[in-house]
Order: C-alpha cells, then structure tokens, then sequence
C-alpha cells in the first residue's frame, strides 16, 4: 500500500474494515482459542435444544445460578434461572438499577434445522427397517443422505413417564443413515435439479436389518421393536407422544492447517447461543442494569410455539420481577436494550455471485452487525432505527471490540429473520448481530474462532451497558 493511501485524511474519512488478525493485541489469540476449545465442547454436547439448554442449566448451576420461582424476592447480584419446558432458558443476572430502568437482554436460539421422525414413522421394506422423518427448519436436502446420524429425544408414554432416548453420540453407540443411489445407477436422479432429486418423503432413516426368530410378516420390524422395548420399555404406540431428532453424528472440530476455524453441526444459533451464556456466566459482579440471556426455541420454523419468542413465557417471567419492584412490564420494556444475536453469512469466494461484496460480511472480521434482514424489500425486518446502531456502534468503539456490517446476501436474491422483530414488538430497542457463518444450515458449518471471540466481548459489552 502507498503512502497516499494511508493518508491521515484517508483514515479519517474512509470506512476501512480491517482483518482482526492485524489488530491483534497481546493475548487475545490465546484467549480466542481457548473460548474456542469451551465451545466445541459445548456444541458437541447440545445437538438438540433440549441438550443445549440441560446444558446451560448445568454450566450456570456451576457457577452459582438458582431456579427462579414466582414471588421470590431478589436483590442486586442474584444469579437466577428459568427453564421453558426443557427447551428454552432465560438467565439473569439482577442488576443494581431498578427495572423501570430497563434490562441489557442478549437473545439467541438453541434449535437448528434437523431431521424430526413422524408420529407413526416405523416400517418395513425388503426385509429393511426405516423410521419416517419429517425435516425441521430450512434444508438442502441432499446433504441429509449418506451421512452419519444421531438420535436425541424423549418418548412420553400414556401414563405420563418420560423416557429419554440417545443413540449415536457414545463412542461404541450405533448411527444410522439414509441411504443414497450409487452414481451406476442414478442417471435419471442426475437429470434432476437439487430440490427434486432428493424429496422429504425419501429422507427415510435405516435402522435395521436383522429378523426376529418369530414367523411371520414384518420380522424385522418385530425385532426392532423387541430391542427397544427390552432398552427403553416403549412399543410402536408410544411413537405417537415422543419427540425424536436425528441430528448429524459429527464432533466440532478445528478447521484449516492454522486451525483458526470451527467446523460443526449447529453453528446456527448456537454458536451465538453459547456466546451468550457464556458472557453472562463470567460476569463477576452486579451489573448496572438487570442482564438477561435468553436462549429461545423454534426461530427456525418461525418462533412459533410456547417455547418460541413469540410465546408471551419471557414477558411472563419478566412480568413476575417487575412486580417485586412494583414496576409495569411495559416501562421496563421502554427503557431496555436487546442484542438480537443471530448468525448472518459470511462472504464465500466459491460463490460470489450471491453477494454484494460491499456489504457482505466476512471471516474474522469481527462481529456481523445488520441493521435489518428480511426478505425482497425488508419484508419481516425490525430494521434498527439510526439511533439505535449509533448507540450500539459507540458501546462496541469504546470496548475497542472488532464488528463489521453486513447484510444477507444481494437484494432479492434471498433472505432470512431472527428474534428481532418479536423484541421490536414488545417496544424493546433491538439491533441484530452474530458470528458470520459459511455453509450455514448444513450439517457442517464454519465459524472463525476470532469473530466467536469478538460476539462474546460484545456480549460482556452489552450486559455491562
């Protein structure tokens, strides 16, 4: 670079985001990789958002958390706890101000796009054995076959008794699969575009092969069952009230001969999830205002459901502290601010043609900042008003915390939300952010460890605001 480019007034007045490898202070490497390694450790476990969240429970009983139960009284300092029907949790951290004074809230979620097996999913064909699936988020289907699988869930019989099932992620466990046709014979799958050559309807899990002793139709299927109501105390009925995924079968690992990537299932949201949690949990003292992590369910079928965040549980749970200080719901909500923490897509060189690379976000830039997502014309953005990414922009500055800006790919080309409207409409001020992301919804997504590193300071920022 010339001397001219690196003019004073070329550094005051152009917009230059930089490469955070060459901002790097003294430790914050070492620091970035060992939040890093607490990760893929946490991503590994949470594979369904049921997992997540027990694990959420568990890392902040460690650290000195507490179930919260209506009309408990708290005080500045308190580590509190709430779980949503064992698939949402909202952690806090009660802060020295009151709460007509509003809350810091970092929102995330902990489900990702999965495979979920039907209600009556067993059948037999050709002495095979297959569970019936019903996909579970936005896929490309194809990416589902040939790979590896694990089963996580809970199966609740009729009386009531819940029986959790995991298969695949003990080292000595089975995994299952779909199965795929061998390129000899698939010239009439290959004249297909992607979304027709694999269909839901064939995304059918194999799951065994071996025939009971018995005579008689469907031996294997009578096998099957035997062996998982000998394991589990559960028969084909109990199918109808269970709760199964089959998620991909593959650890988080280092990506790249500099290891300075992750790769794993799950990045989506849970990597924003994870940061979250983890901000909150290393706070070691009272904040100035009340901090609140929440790490939602189903924002990948549209937030919907009790455990969503369009389901009032939050405003309940909020409702129940702003009571003990006798505060409306409403005028804590007015006053409080809202990281909307959710993946946006990293810059991808093998397609650029997607997008506009003046306004893409890349790798190990930083935290990805959107003023708004949505689709074609921001249709179901909360599109963040100037003011508030002014305030947000200024806390991250003088945290000396690397961010970028950035938006979901070319106009029209695509497009995507988050949790941010759902604050917007409780009247919480609501920017979105998170870890920019490569081959997001797959089952091996990419993150930098670095911009992992720098959403969780951001986090520490916000909760500290």
């Amino acid at each position: 670079m010339s001397e001219t480019s690196k003019s004073p007034r070329r550094e005051a007045l152009f917009y230059q985001p930089k490469n955070g490898f060459d901002t790097l202070e003294d430790g914050q490497w070492d620091r970035a990789q060992a939040l890093g390694e607490d990760y893929k450790q946490f991503l590994t476990v949470g594979k369904t958002e049921r997992l997540s969240a027990a694990e959420a429970v568990r890392r902040a009983e460690a650290r000195g958390f507490s179930a919260y139960r209506r009309g408990l009284t708290v005080r500045p300092g308190d580590k509190l706890y709430h779980v949503n029907r064992d698939k949402a949790v909202t952690l806090i951290v009660v802060g020295r101000r009151g709460l007509e004074e509003g809350i810091r809230l970092v929102a995330a979620h902990i489900d990702a796009p999965r495979l979920d097996v039907k209600p009556r999913p067993l059948y037999e064909d050709s002495e095979t054995v297959l569970l019936k699936t019903h996909y579970y988020g936005g896929i490309k289907k194809y990416q589902w076959v040939a790979l590896p699988l694990e089963l996580h869930g809970v199966v609740v019989k009729a009386d009531g008794t819940a029986v959790p099932v995991s298969v695949g992620a003990a080292p000595d466990d089975p995994v299952f699969t779909i199965t795929d046709l061998l390129p000899h014979l698939a010239g009439d799958q290959m004249k297909k575009n992607l979304r027709e050559a694999i269909t839901g309807e064939s995304l059918n899990v194999l799951i065994g092969t071996r025939p009971d002793a018995e005579t008689g139709e469907s031996r294997v299927k009578l096998a099957v069952l035997a062996l998982l109501h000998r394991r589990y105390g559960i028969t084909e009925a109990d199918f109808l009230s269970a709760e199964l995924s089959l998620v991909p079968a593959l650890p988080a690992r280092d990506v790249g001969l500099d290891a300075s990537l992750i790769g794993g299932y799950g990045h989506d949201d849970r990597v924003c999830g994870f940061v979250a949690l983890r901000a909150l949990l290393d706070l070691d003292a009272a904040p100035e205002h009340t901090a609140v992590c929440l790490l939602a369910d189903k924002e990948e079928i549209g937030s919907e459901g009790v455990t969503g965040m369009r389901s009032a549980a939050f405003d309940t749970l909020m409702a129940d502290l702003c009571a003990e200080q006798g505060v409306p719901l409403g005028a804590c909500f007015a006053s409080s601010f809202c990281l909307s923490a959710d993946v946006c897509n990293a810059f991808d060189p093998n397609y650029p043609e997607v997008s506009d690379k003046t306004n893409a976000h890349r790798l190990n830039y930083g935290l990805g900042l959107m003023k708004y997502t949505g689709v074609r014309g921001k249709a179901g953005a909360s599109d963040a008003s100037a003011e508030t990414v002014g305030r947000l922009r200024g806390l991250l500055e003088r945290g000396g915390i690397r961010y970028q800006f950035g938006e979901l790919g070319k106009v029209d080309q695509g497009g995507g939300g988050t949790v941010a409207v759902y604050m917007a409409q409780r009247n919480i001020e609501v920017v979105d952010a998170g870890v920019p992301v490569l081959s997001m919804h797959s089952p091996f997504e990419i993150i930098s460890k670095l911009d992992l590193f720098e959403t969780y300071r951001a986090a520490l920022a916000v909760y500290g605001d």
